[in-house]
């Protein structure tokens, strides 16, 4: 019985380098170092940065000449083989599907072919696991990873039950991520759909048939288009500096709520920290209530909006653009416009011309929006809304399915969970 990150596994199971697994007469390498330019009549050639989420991204691979491909017949595809992403995506793991026979790889993908008596699926999702990241990054010295070696990947440990129990536990996995590739598929044709209405609502509105031309592009001839501040007079910016001395626990405090909660058209109640009451009613600028919108002024997530729900009496947040509600405006129509092309288009020009890319409030009071009556920003805003909402249950049954199939990783290849192999149907036994 070995024990490894306080998890005990179990007796049948064996313990080996990834070396030692690998087929006959073959070892673990690397491709083609010096590719030479693009060659249309040539091989799909897969660099590191092509491996990701455990699929090679077969639409976007460049190709290279089949004289530069032969040059390196040892990295040569057959399909099966297991491809690691060494930079770009380090640690990124895929299976070579057959149709990308004959394809080759990069110097930043490394080859292995594994032997039979291992499951390259499930090799696959080991080093998707949380155990095979720790053996993969264990000789890391630095907190972020940027590179893989060779001689590192060659020692890594690999745990691994007998081969029908591999063949189940592989077969289990890949149903999960079939259900998470069609959840996903869903979520991209709805968001494929709300584009396409928003820009049809938020340009021609609801039964216009007269237009005119504007700042801001064709709108109905009843529209007017005007200042965001001119709407909303209240546009200031969340707290900024450091928290840490006022965080405390829920019982006793108020959520504060930050850039990562600002999702694409909601507000994300969960990871939520909680401050004082004593600095929430000191920083009364920052306070929060529902029908405001937020915009995120910074980060990977510059632009991204959404509209204040759920929150029950006041909550505060940090850095983030927050544009007080008006009784005279339809806070979910402006944030709708704000989300859409048109308005994210304005939000990246300006802060590109701003200091190190963040949005303030001068740039958001100056966004320039369409005016609908109240009556038809009321409408359009339900007609969108309604769509969003189909969205959001996908996304939250897409993370769900993602946190079933970490689990399962987590159980399953440790040997924490068995499964039985005795019988037809797989079935699953704690251990």
């Amino acid at each position: 019985m070995s024990s490894y990150l306080n998890i005990d596994v179990p007796g049948g199971w064996q313990e080996s380098r990834l070396e030692s697994l690998i087929e006959l007469n073959t070892k673990i390498t690397y491709g083609v170092v010096q590719p030479g330019p693009e060659d249309i009549e040539g091989v799909p050639f897969i660099r590191g940065g092509d491996i990701f989420n455990g699929k090679i991204a077969i639409n976007k691979l460049r190709t290279i000449s089949n004289e530069v491909s032969n040059s390196y017949k040892r990295t040569l595809l057959n399909g099966g083989e297991l491809l690691m992403s060494l930079v770009g995506y380090p640690g990124e793991v895929a299976i070579v599907p057959k149709s990308l026979a004959g394809a080759n790889i990069a110097r930043q993908a490394a080859y292995v072919k594994l032997g039979e008596v291992v499951v390259p699926k499930f090799i696959m999702y080991y080093f998707q696991s949380d155990v095979g990241k720790y053996f993969l990054f264990q000789k890391s010295t630095g907190s972020a990873q940027q590179v893989i070696n060779l001689v590192d990947l060659k020692e890594v440990t690999i745990f691994y039950p007998p081969h029908p129990e591999q063949q189940k536990i592989a077969k289990i996995l890949t149903s999960v991520d079939e259900v998470i590739e069609k959840t996903q598929a869903q979520i991209d044709k709805l968001k494929d759909l709300k584009t396409g209405m928003m820009q049809e609502l938020l340009t021609n509105g609801i039964g216009h048939t007269e237009f005119k031309d504007s700042s801001i592009g064709r709108i109905p001839v009843e529209w007017g288009f005007k200042r965001l501040g001119d709407i909303y007079p209240k546009i200031v910016v969340g707290y900024v500096g450091s928290v840490n001395e006022y965080y405390c626990e829920k019982s006793e405090g108020v959520p504060f709520y930050r850039t990562l909660n600002i999702r694409d058209g909601y507000i994300r109640n969960t990871p939520v920290k909680y401050v004082t009451k004593a600095f929430n009613d000191k920083n009364k600028k920052s306070q929060i209530f529902n029908e405001d919108i937020l915009i995120a002024r910074v980060g990977a997530n510059l632009g991204m909006t959404c509209k204040v729900t759920g929150v029950v009496g006041t909550a505060n947040i940090a850095n983030a653009i927050i544009i007080k509600s008006v009784k005279i405006a339809s806070s979910d129509f402006f944030m709708e416009y704000i989300r859409s092309d048109m308005g994210q288009r304005q939000i990246l020009a300006e802060a590109a011309g701003g200091a190190q890319g963040v949005f303030n409030t001068k740039l958001a009071q100056e966004l320039m929006v369409p005016v609908p009556s109240l009556e038809e920003q009321i409408k359009i805003s339900i007609k969108l809304g309604s769509l969003d909402n189909i969205i959001h249950v996908n996304e939250l049954k897409l993370e769900k399915n993602k946190a079933t199939k970490k689990a399962l990783m987590q159980d399953l290849l440790t040997g924490k969970v068995r499964v039985k192999t005795t019988s037809t149907n797989t079935e699953v036994a704690v251990g």
